[in-house]
Order: structure tokens, then C-alpha cells, then sequence
């Protein structure tokens, strides 16, 4: 017996194109983040202050691409630098409150998206669908050693 998981696979691409042509669309329309950026301080608002090392484990990606993350956010005041809060010797990223505040607007402007294509879904459907979202994400984690923390 065949899996669905080829219905998967294609729902996720079409899910997937249609977020980047949203956000492409947001950019055109002034949006105040860019993808990198809403997930790194995405990130940051949820652990709190954290040095390029933890990132770059957290994200997977290598410390060269996340100073160039890091630095555009600090240049746009999204993020600051500041001494580890515990002694450590590195210094840590924390989120500013302009990042805060674009953070909260970017958010909000997604979840109005959402409620747009979900408008005639009942409630329950919605808690629903963002369970097996939860579940699905936290399995990919699982398997990658990188659980993301949630609020």
C-alpha cells in the first residue's frame, strides 16, 4: 500500500510557493521584515539572548551567514548586542523594542492573511489543523536535533 505522503509532499510545495509569493507581495506593499530577520528575532523573543554560537546551532547554518544576519538586524535596530547576562564571555544578541514592535506588526499582518483564507473554517478546524502543523513541525525537529521553543 502507497503512503499519502506524496499528497503531502505536493501540498507542502504549493503551501510553500504560496507563502514566498505572499511575502513577495507584503515587500512590495512596505512589509517591515524580511524573512531572515522575522525568524531570527522570532527566535530571540522566544529564548531570549543568544550568542552567534547558539544560533548557529539552533539554525543549523554557519557562523558566516549568521553575522551577516546578525549585522543587518543590529544596523537596522532590530537587534542589539550586549554582554551575556549570566558572565559568559561572549556577547549576546537581544531583541530591541523597534524589533519587537516590527516583529508584533509583521505577525499580525500574517495572522490577518490567515484569517482571511480561513474565514468560513469553524474554530475547531483551525486548532485542528494547527495541531497536526505543531506536530508535523515538531517531528522534523525531532529528526534534525533542533526543537524549536514555543511560547
Amino acid at each position: 500500500m502507497v503512503r499519502p505522503t506524496h499528497e503531502v509532499e505536493y501540498e507542502q510545495m504549493l503551501l510553500a510557493r504560496y507563502v514566498y509569493m505572499h511575502r513577495m507581495g507584503e515587500h512590495r506593499k512596505g512589509a517591515m521584515l524580511e524573512r531572515s530577520a522575522y525568524i531570527l528575532l522570532s527566535r530571540v523573543r522566544v529564548q531570549g539572548p543568544m550568542t552567534i554560537g547558539e544560533l548557529s546551532g539552533a539554525f543549523g547554518l554557519d557562523v558566516s551567514t549568521l553575522n551577516r544576519q546578525t549585522a543587518a538586524a543590529v544596523r537596522s535596530g532590530l537587534l542589539e548586542r550586549i554582554p551575556d547576562p549570566e558572565g559568559g564571555m561572549a556577547r549576546k544578541f537581544r531583541i530591541t523594542e523597534t524589533g519587537e514592535r516590527l516583529l508584533d506588526e509583521e505577525r499580525e499582518r500574517s495572522v490577518r492573511s490567515l484569517d482571511r483564507v480561513m474565514e468560513d473554517w469553524p474554530d475547531e478546524d483551525i486548532a485542528e489543523f494547527a495541531a497536526y502543523l505543531r506536530r508535523f513541525n515538531t517531528d522534523i525537529e525531532r529528526i534534525g536535533g533542533r526543537p524549536w521553543p514555543r511560547p
